[in-house]
Order: structure tokens, then C-alpha cells, then sequence
């Protein structure tokens, strides 16, 4: 198993420990909330259900009416699906003002459960790790986890409170089309999340052929940080950074699958040996805006192809970093009107 932080491997790995949300059908409680649940449960999936994941199996026996859900994408899944949390963890890294994201606050404003307001969901801090009381607290008929970094022993703590759906393979490394679907069917709402998954492929795929000059371009995408010191950390296709730029018709630069030892979500990289990091484009997050001048001036990142040339994409926005890292269907779309032109200019810049 490995642990892998969503928007960068060093600088946000206390980020890792947000992890924890409880949800309910509709508005967050009272009747019209139960009411959401059973007329769509009628339609959807028949229970009980079995989902298989890393640590085992979990049967879920009828259609749950208060979930809770630890790390991000689950809670945007959810509430895309129409299962609008009871609670969920702050987004305490890449954040707004109310510790949530812009894509999260108009899907929950649509669903009539805005922050703030009686129905809306109760948030809480996992900075210390799940935060187990608070999830005890608002007694969850299932806790989603497809997209998380649990260990067993979480995963066994987490039980004891409720049925627990884990994610697939690998900590931190779930597709978000394959958390929404068996988030769907966790939820009874298989058809809903097919569809979810369908519509916002359709969407990426209308948006990014605006931006024919990405098509075959190459790319790495990385963690460049002059100041750590720390070395370079290029991401594999394990990871969900990489899987946007393919799904969008960018590719891997082929230093990338060479240098493969197995299955790795990142490779360690030596600045010594940053000139061999050949591909069109490099993309990083950064810590401000000041950073990418930094790397380019600095006498061994500088020395980087794509930044050479003026290909790289360097965006110190933590909400934008979280959207693509942490990819959901709520996220995606919101962060491509942002993210693809940076893309397309360096693209342009490396001829």
C-alpha cells in the first residue's frame, strides 16, 4: 500500500490527514432529506450490495440515508450523486474562506444546502488524522473511502462505527471515474454515477478540443520547489495528475515510463540530472507566484528542457492544484476554463 499526498509530496502532506465526511439523502436531515432518499433508492440498485476493495469486502444491506466519507472526492461525489453530506471534513488546504471549494459550494447551494444554513453539512477538522468522534457522532449508515490513504487500522477502527468501502487497489490512487462508480453503487445510484462519469467525459472532451495544440503534446508533471532542496518528484500515470493530462490527449514523456521501478505513483529525481527531463511541457504546483522564476533561474532547474523553453507551467493557486490532484466530477469541470490555457501557452511556447 502507499500514501500518496494529492497536490504535492512534500509541502502538503499534513493536507493527507483531511479525511472524514458523513452524508445524508438530500438537505442534510428532516423529512424532506428521507423523503430524496427512498423515492430515488426505489429506482435505483436493490440491496443488499458487496463491494470489493483493498482491505476485503463490505456488504451494505439497504440503501443507506446517512453516509460519511473520509478524504477528498468522496464528499463531491456524493453530493454530485444527489447525497448531500451531514458532514465533511474542511478543505484546510486549497480552501476558501468557509474551508470549502467553489465547485463544492454550487453544488450544495443547487441542492438547497448551502454553508451556513440549517441543512447544510457539518464540517470538521482532520488535520490530526480521521477524526473518529466526529464521525461516530452523526452515526453513518456507510463511510465512503474509494479515494483515501487509509491504513488497516483505520480501516478496522472505521468499522466498528459502520460498513466501510475502501478503495480499490492503492492508497491515494483511485480514478475518480472508478470512485464514482462505486460510490454509485454503494449509494444504490449506479445508473446516476454511469451517467455522472459520461457527462463529465463530454465535458472535458468538448473543452479541451478548443486547445488542439495539446493533442500528442508531451508533458511531465512534477513538484519543483527551489527552496527545498529536496530534489525533483515527477508523478506516473498511477497518479491522477498525469491521467487528466492523458485523458485531454497529452502524453507521458517516455523518461517517465523508463525510469518505472514497479508500480510507483512518483519517481525521485536528482536536479543533477534535470537536463535529461525531456518532454514539451513540465507542470508544477508552487508555493507563489515568484517560484516559477526561481526554478527558472535556477542553475540546475533551469536546466530542464521544457522550462528552457518557456514550457512551463508553474500555477501557485492551491484551489486549482486541488481540483486536478484530487480530481472529481464537481472539480474537473470547474478547473478546465483555468487550467487549459496554461496548458495550451506552454504548448505553444515549445513549438
Amino acid at each position: 500500500m502507499r500514501i500518496a499526498p494529492p497536490p504535492t509530496i512534500a509541502a502538503v502532506t499534513a493536507a493527507l490527514l483531511l479525511t472524514v465526511t458523513g452524508c445524508a439523502t438530500g438537505p442534510a436531515g428532516g423529512e424532506e432529506a428521507e423523503s430524496a432518499g427512498s423515492s430515488t433508492g426505489a429506482a435505483g440498485d436493490a440491496f443488499p450490495v458487496t463491494i470489493e476493495h483493498a482491505f476485503g469486502e463490505t456488504t451494505i444491506e439497504s440503501e443507506p440515508t446517512r453516509v460519511a466519507t473520509v478524504s477528498w472526492v468522496n464528499a463531491d461525489v456524493s453530493i454530485a450523486l444527489g447525497v448531500v453530506p451531514v458532514g465533511m471534513p474542511a478543505d484546510e488546504w486549497g480552501g476558501n474562506e468557509q474551508e470549502s471549494t467553489p465547485w463544492k459550494d454550487a453544488a450544495l447551494e443547487e441542492a438547497g444546502a448551502a454553508l451556513g444554513t440549517e441543512d447544510a453539512p457539518q464540517q470538521y477538522s482532520e488535520a490530526d488524522g480521521v477524526n473518529y468522534n466526529a464521525i461516530a457522532e452523526l452515526t453513518p449508515d456507510v463511510i465512503l473511502a474509494t479515494y483515501s490513504g487509509l491504513t488497516q487500522e483505520e480501516y478496522d477502527k472505521l468499522s466498528k462505527i459502520a460498513p466501510v468501502v475502501a478503495y480499490p487497489d492503492t492508497a491515494y490512487g483511485t480514478p475518480w471515474q472508478e470512485s464514482t462508480r462505486m460510490i454509485g453503487e454503494a449509494l444504490g445510484r449506479s445508473a446516476q454515477a454511469e451517467q455522472l462519469v459520461e457527462d463529465t467525459e463530454a465535458t472535458i472532451e468538448e473543452k479541451s478540443a478548443r486547445y488542439p495544440q495539446l493533442e500528442d503534446t508531451t508533458f511531465i508533471y512534477g513538484n519543483l520547489e527551489p527552496d527545498k532542496g529536496a530534489g525533483i518528484n515527477i508523478y506516473t500515470t498511477e497518479d491522477n495528475r498525469p491521467r487528466f493530462l492523458t485523458q485531454i490527449g497529452m502524453e507521458q514523456a517516455p523518461i517517465v515510463e523508463e525510469s518505472l521501478e514497479g508500480d510507483q505513483f512518483f519517481l525521485e529525481w536528482s536536479p543533477e540530472r534535470a537536463d535529461e527531463l525531456e518532454s514539451d511541457v513540465f507542470v508544477t504546483w508552487v508555493p507563489e507566484a515568484t517560484t516559477k522564476q526561481q526554478i527558472e533561474q535556477d542553475p540546475l532547474l533551469g536546466q530542464i528542457p521544457a522550462v528552457r523553453d518557456g514550457a512551463l507551467v508553474a500555477d501557485p493557486d492551491e484551489t486549482l492544484t486541488l481540483a486536478i490532484s484530487a480530481a472529481s466530477p464537481l472539480s474537473l469541470p470547474w478547473a478546465l476554463d483555468a487550467f487549459l490555457p496554461q496548458l495550451a501557452e506552454a504548448a505553444d511556447n515549445a513549438g
